[in-house]
């Protein structure tokens, strides 16, 4: 969720291995794909850049999946991190995610969110403060309607997979158009209301956090020194009490003493005992305070990447996607996909989702885990979100499940990396 974006500031495994990406691009001259830029009118003189691709071989009708994006302020590609002229491209996982599946035989329609442009660039502050969830429903029923109408594409085999945010948005366009939608796959679910997810995410995560990692001598305690001699190791904490200038200053210097200096001058002289922060009296109240600072302020233009103050308090109004995920189409599949080391969409919700689609008897859901991946679908700890491209099983999981659930086949085998889970109607198995 909105946690991903610092998050990945300080990753230190944000950026492809190389010896991955010499593979990738050993054989690039062979075209497998093809692509098509489009414009999305999203309404009130609103418009967003898109991008479909297909098989680089036939004309179609080919079976069509629409991504949506996860929160904050994401171009088409969902690209984590900032593109440079120069040094490799981070991860880009909806374009990793189109490409495997169009490689396929899938079309694929992906789009930037309404306002924004690549490299976290919002092009609109206007529009961008003023966005809430329910634009960026619409903004994907839109995008729907795009993808129906292109000539390749069997508006009779049409999926839909959300990512973070875009799991509380898949489900809500599919309920309104289920005429449409065969099939929705939510990846890092979300399941309770936003407002929860958030809380933990700025206040009980670092909190708990803090305790287990940083006071080993159990005295409540944490040290300034200690947390800023090694920044990227503890990035849970520095990225919500370091302001983002230091963290960027930080980021181009490799200079420790802009993250002390940044702390001490926030702690230094409040501190319960020199040199260190009390957990309890000092770091979970700044804690509660940044959390009630999100949606303080009403802002008429925004440029705050993470999101502004008006989508989340129209996030933490919304009816929580466990109260609707039951009003889902019985003809339309459902896969649910969750790290099982995802510290920003805990993979509780991914089971409460489950539960609720058994309880309601929907007749096709399957549920899939995977062990030591985190929100990005990349090796995590249980604390910090690893940003890098989604796991090559995970996406194979992916297409398995289309193709059986698109008229290609009618087999569906997980990886043996993975955790998998189905229906009422058929066994759990490892």
């Amino acid at each position: 969720m909105i946690g991903i974006l610092a998050l990945s500031c300080l990753s230190t495994t944000s950026i492809f291995n190389q010896q991955d990406q010499d593979q990738a691009l050993a054989q690039q001259y062979i075209q497998t794909i093809k692509y098509r830029n489009l414009v999305i009118d999203l309404g009130k003189g609103v418009k967003t850049h898109a991008q479909l691709t297909l098989p680089a071989v036939g004309k179609g009708p080919f079976p069509a999946v629409l991504l949506v994006s996860g929160s904050g302020a994401n171009d088409k590609n969902e690209t984590l991190g900032f593109v440079h002229k120069t040094g490799p491209k981070p991860p880009m996982p909806l374009w990793q995610t189109a490409q495997y599946l169009s490689e396929r035989g899938f079309a694929v329609l992906r789009y930037d969110k309404r306002g924004v442009d690549g490299n976290f660039t919002i092009v609109d502050k206007n529009i961008w403060a003023n966005t809430t969830i329910n634009d960026l429903i619409q903004d994907s029923k839109k995008a729907l309607n795009v993808l129906v109408q292109q000539p390749e594409v069997d508006p009779k085999r049409i999926s839909i997979i959300g990512h973070s945010e875009g799991t509380a948005i898949a489900p809500r366009v599919a309920i309104d158009n289920s005429t449409k939608v065969k099939n929705i796959i939510l990846m890092g679910t979300v399941a309770q209301n936003l407002r929860d997810i958030v809380y933990n995410q700025y206040v009980n995560l670092p909190s708990e956090y803090a305790t287990q990692e940083l006071d080993k001598n159990h005295t409540g305690l944490i040290s300034i020194q200690h947390i800023s001699n090694d920044p990227h190791r503890y990035s849970v904490l520095v990225n919500l009490l370091v302001p983002s200038s230091v963290l960027y200053t930080f980021l181009r210097t490799h200079d420790t003493k802009v993250i002390s200096n940044a702390l001490v001058n926030k702690f230094g002289n409040n501190t319960i005992q020199d040199g260190y922060i009390s957990i309890d009296k000092q770091l979970r109240p700044l804690l509660i305070k940044k959390y009630e600072n999100l949606t303080a302020s009403n802002p008429s233009k925004c440029n705050n990447v993470e999101g502004c103050p008006a989508l989340l308090r129209s996030y933490f109004d919304l009816i929580p996607t466990l109260s609707i995920i039951g009003n889902v189409s019985k003809s339309t599949g459902i896969l649910l996909l969750n790290g099982e080391n995802d510290s920003l969409t805990p993979v509780q919700q991914t089971f409460l989702l489950q539960q609720r689609l058994t309880e309601v008897n929907h007749p096709d859901h399957t549920l899939i885990t995977y062990p030591n991946l985190g929100h990005q679908f990349y090796p995590s700890s249980q604390w910090k979100t690893g940003v890098g491209p989604f796991e090559p099983y995970v996406l194979a999981d992916v297409y398995a499940w289309l193709e059986s659930h698109s008229g290609l086949s009618h087999s569906y085998i997980t990886t043996p990396t993975s955790t998998l889970g189905a229906n009422t109607s058929s066994p759990s198995k490892r």
